[in-house]
């Protein structure tokens, strides 16, 4: 509020600043009135020049009256102006009181209308820390693609602009933009695989034929590119080939340092082609079997989850299995247990209440 009653009073301030001179009388300006002054000079004058013997009595006194004449004439006009200028004083004031009022008020009903007010304050140490590329991102964006309109054949502008098209969403842009990258600054492995991903987004997650074709290409340039191998053995398991993508992904984990980036994801490839794996031979199973099976699975998570911990994904598909299974006792143990284990995660903590919904499960100890 305070920072309302400031602003109101430095916009007042300006106001009268403008306005205070139009609400005074002209005193000043008449005193210092050219033609009064004027004729007071010229009658001194003529006593000066009479004075000099340069005029005759009867000259001084002719031109004496005629400068009085036209003084008492200027006089006259300016008292005039005095009186004649009491309503337009008053004319004055009332319209500086309008302005006054009405410029604050027009300000604020503008500010208001297409204005954020109701957005919150963001405190100098926030904007300061905020990332200048995030603030500045949609305008560079859009000079690059006004660049590159002007200026097609620039390479290196539409492999600028190329990774940014996949950060936000627009892949086909992002394909494009590989595209003329290669053609106009040739191919290498990283602008290749960069290629094929954005077509495999274009496709909604589906290995196209003419990514494969981009990811071999890229490989024969650099056979050691973890992305490019990572799609072509996503390509072998999206046909069914579960075998070859299998020696693929172990592959490139083996080629790869524990803490590489991309090991988490080829890890859970590697899981759901094992449970996919594990899925089928229990289908093949007699009866009796196939539940005695699908229970060591269970319990065989069971114990690595209390072991070393795990996903999200794998608590709530153990607390799914004890449900199945008609144990409920065990999936709400189990659900206490994933929250305790990931009390620091908060996106987690809301896929297992989602999931516990789902299963209509209500645990002793509900998430605070």
């Amino acid at each position: 509020m305070t920072i309302w009653i400031v602003l109101a009073g430095l916009a007042g301030a300006a106001v009268m600043a403008v306005l205070w001179p139009l609400s005074r009388r002209r005193t000043a300006e008449a005193a210092g009135d050219p033609d009064t002054q004027f004729y007071r000079e010229q009658l001194a004058e003529i006593d000066r020049d009479l004075g000099r013997g340069l005029l005759s009595e009867e000259e001084a006194e002719a031109a004496r009256t005629e400068a009085a004449r036209r003084l008492l004439r200027a006089s006259r006009a300016e008292g005039a102006g005095d009186v004649f200028g009491e309503p337009a004083l008053r004319r004055r004031r009332a319209a500086s009181a309008i302005a006054l009022s009405a410029v604050p008020l027009l300000a604020l009903a503008v500010y208001g209308a297409f204005g954020s007010p109701h957005l919150p304050a963001q405190p100098l140490a926030a904007r300061l820390e905020s990332s200048p590329q995030q603030l500045d991102l949609a305008t560079a964006v859009a000079r690059i693609e006004t660049h590159l309109a002007a200026n097609p054949e620039d390479g290196r502008g539409w492999e600028v602009v190329a990774p940014v098209y996949m950060r936000g969403g627009r892949a086909d842009d992002a394909a494009k933009a590989y595209a003329n990258a290669l053609r106009l600054l040739g191919e290498d492995a990283t602008r290749l695989s960069n290629y094929g991903e954005a077509l495999v987004a274009r496709a909604n997650g589906v290995v196209p034929v003419e990514a494969r074709q981009v990811f071999e290409r890229s490989l024969q340039h650099s056979g050691a590119l973890p992305k490019a191998r990572y799609y072509l053995a996503l390509a072998a398991e999206q046909d069914g080939d579960d075998d070859t993508a299998r020696a693929q992904y172990g592959a490139i984990l083996a080629s790869s340092a524990a803490d590489a980036p991309w090991a988490s994801l080829v890890k859970e490839r590697l899981a759901q082609l094992d449970r996919k794996g594990n899925a089928a031979t229990i289908v093949s199973l007699p009866s009796e079997d196939r539940q005695t099976a699908v229970r060591g699975m269970v319990e065989g998570l069971a114990q690595r989850l209390a072991a070393s911990g795990g996903t999200v994904e794998e608590w709530a598909r153990l607390v799914r299995s004890y449900t199945v299974l008609g144990e409920r006792d065990k999936a709400l143990a189990t659900l206490d247990s994933a929250r305790r284990a990931l009390a620091q995660d908060q996106a987690g903590l809301g896929r297992l209440d989602e999931t516990a919904q789902e299963l209509a499960l209500k645990s002793a100890h509900p998430r605070q």
